[in-house]
């Protein structure tokens, strides 16, 4: 046994070796604040990792007496000493297909899971997953990226987490807790580039043959560049080339909706600022940035989410900013969304968009859909398209029409659905409709032969546009017989029917082309010739 703990002490070693490499820094101190009974030998007993000693301490520090510490006063102690235990992240939300990959096990990742050193988190389309680091630091990794745990470690008395990530593709958005008592030690790697925070707020992209990175609040350290990347700026690496620039400032969303009732979610804003090329919208819980609802790239100041359809109705968040010709994101602006689309109003069903109702009352029948979950409705009728000259405002209504008299006119209406607590849904989109009289028929044509004509005259109306006459052999107007002609005056000029018994019927058309009903049957007899008659009569000399 004795051989493989040698073993196990070495691998420890070089582990700790490697940690200290890679993210200690030259000035790596974490400054501890002396309470009340330490002493430097309890305090190396606590945090310190063999070999160092309390006369490390003492000499670093240059206490004089290190059993006597002045409380409140602060002791510096640099990473590299410090004690190393394996740390943990927890999941703290997870959104569509996000799976964990530990070793040879994949599986879906939820919230509340504990996660390791070496686990890597996989997120589908439109899908997010948050992550909660032992000191509060926060990860979102949002669509479609591909982002391993390379470390998880505490140093110290689980004081200082020890976090390095590899951000292969896609991206991740990092919340850095800072503390004046602590120095954080978390790394970030992609493809292109290696990032060293100590406490603040960026974001990284990953993707193809460029890594970029946005910094929102304190800096970051790159490797390749003397300076740090300061908030406010953004990197582009590609390949060996690093170049920082200013971040595009936030945009304008002063002319996006405070309230949405209607599905899918359709937000827009003004093509702000300057310099923009695209923008990033996502949605959030109002007050919960953690967890990522939906994420789009739009190329217009404005994003349309079917997906939508899966929130409930309550407040959100939409988070914008915009994207430069570098493909860097911006700084982001905020702004709430109420959505209340339920209950969905019905579908309209009758009368079509824009219809003439002819009615002799001046009444008409309108007719929807029924909402399963919320079959009643409020319907409005109004004589102007924003409702606010009402004709008709009812209590919620059963069934799935009704028939109104609202009297001649030019009328809008809309349907909402009421849920069973009374809960009113939005209108739907209004629709236009037309009462009007039927036009009058036709009075009965006078006949008048002339020639080889048969003419017909009427008294005109002025609401009329347009006449069509039927003429048939029967009273029926059925059969082979039946003829029609169009007219746009109160007159008709026919070919002399040969000899017989016809039967002629009217109806007038006004200007938007509604039919009057038919007018009476008129019969008009067309006499034989009178020779015809005589025929008889030179038959009798044969006899």
């Amino acid at each position: 046994m004795r051989p493989m703990r040698v073993w196990l002490a070495v691998v420890w070693m070089l582990v700790c070796g490697s940690l200290s490499a890679q993210t200690e820094a030259p000035d790596a101190d974490w400054r501890y604040r002396i309470q009340p009974g330490d002493t430097l030998i309890s305090l190396t007993e606590q945090w310190l990792a063999p070999p160092r000693t309390w006369r490390d301490l003492q000499k670093l520090n240059r206490v004089p007496d290190p059993l006597r510490l002045m409380p409140g006063s602060t002791l510096r102690m640099p990473v590299g000493w410090l004690r190393r235990e394996a740390g943990v992240a927890e999941a703290l939300f997870a959104r569509g297909q996000v799976t964990r990959q530990r070793g040879a096990a994949t599986e879906a990742l939820t919230a509340g899971a504990t996660l390791q050193s070496g686990d890597r988190i996989r997120t589908g389309p439109q899908s997010s997953a948050s992550l909660r680091f032992a000191d509060g630091s926060r990860l979102l990794i949002p669509a479609d990226s591909d982002v391993t745990l390379d470390q998880l470690l505490v140093l110290g008395r689980s004081a200082i987490p020890a976090v390095r990530l590899d951000v292969q593709q896609g991206g991740a958005d990092s919340r850095v807790t800072p503390n004046a008592q602590r120095v954080p030690l978390y790394d970030v790697r992609t493809p292109h580039v290696n990032l060293g925070v100590r406490g603040t707020e960026f974001r990284v992209q990953t993707a193809g043959a460029q890594s970029r990175m946005q910094v929102l609040s304190g800096a970051v350290h790159v490797d390749g560049l003397a300076a740090d990347v300061a908030a406010g700026q953004g990197l582009l690496a590609q390949g060996g080339s690093r170049t920082v620039s200013p971040l595009l400032a936030a945009p304008d969303l002063s002319g996006a909706p405070r309230e949405v009732e209607r599905l899918p979610l359709q937000l827009g804003w003004a093509a702000s600022p300057a310099g923009a090329v695209g923008w990033r919208a996502q949605l959030y819980p109002r007050g919960d940035a953690d967890r990522l609802l939906l994420d789009a790239r739009v190329s217009e100041p404005g994003v349309a989410w079917a997906e939508a359809r899966e929130l409930p109705d309550g407040d959100y968040t939409l988070r914008v900013r915009a994207i430069d010709a570098q493909g860097q994101e911006g700084r982001a602006a905020d702004t709430d969304i109420a959505l209340k689309a339920r209950p969905e109003p019905p579908f309209i069903q009758a009368p079509p968009a824009n219809a003439v109702i002819y009615s002799e009352r001046g009444n008409a029948l309108l007719g929807w859909t029924r909402n399963t979950q919320a079959p009643r409705v409020r319907l409005q009728v109004a004589r102007d398209s924003s409702f606010k000259d009402l004709v008709f405002d009812s209590p919620p209504l059963d069934g799935n029409g009704v028939e109104v008299s609202p009297g001649y006119g030019d009328y809008h209406w809309r349907v909402a659905a009421v849920a069973a607590n009374g809960r009113v849904g939005p209108f739907s989109d209004a629709q236009r409709f037309f009462v009007v009289p039927p036009p009058p028929a036709p009075p009965p044509a006078e006949p008048e032969v002339s020639g080889d004509q048969l003419k017909l005259r009427w008294r005109a109306d002025p609401s009329v546009s347009l006449y069509e006459l039927e003429w048939s052999t029967t009273p029926s107007f059925d059969g082979a017989g039946v003829q029609r002609f169009k007219v746009d005056k109160a007159e008709a000029v026919l070919p002399k029917p040969s000899p017989g018994t016809y039967y002629l019927r009217a109806r007038a058309f006004n200007a938007i082309g509604a039919a009057s009903p038919w007018g009476q049957t008129q019969m008009i007899e067309q006499p034989y010739p009178r020779w015809l008659w005589l025929l008889p009569l030179l038959a009798i000399p044969l006899l």
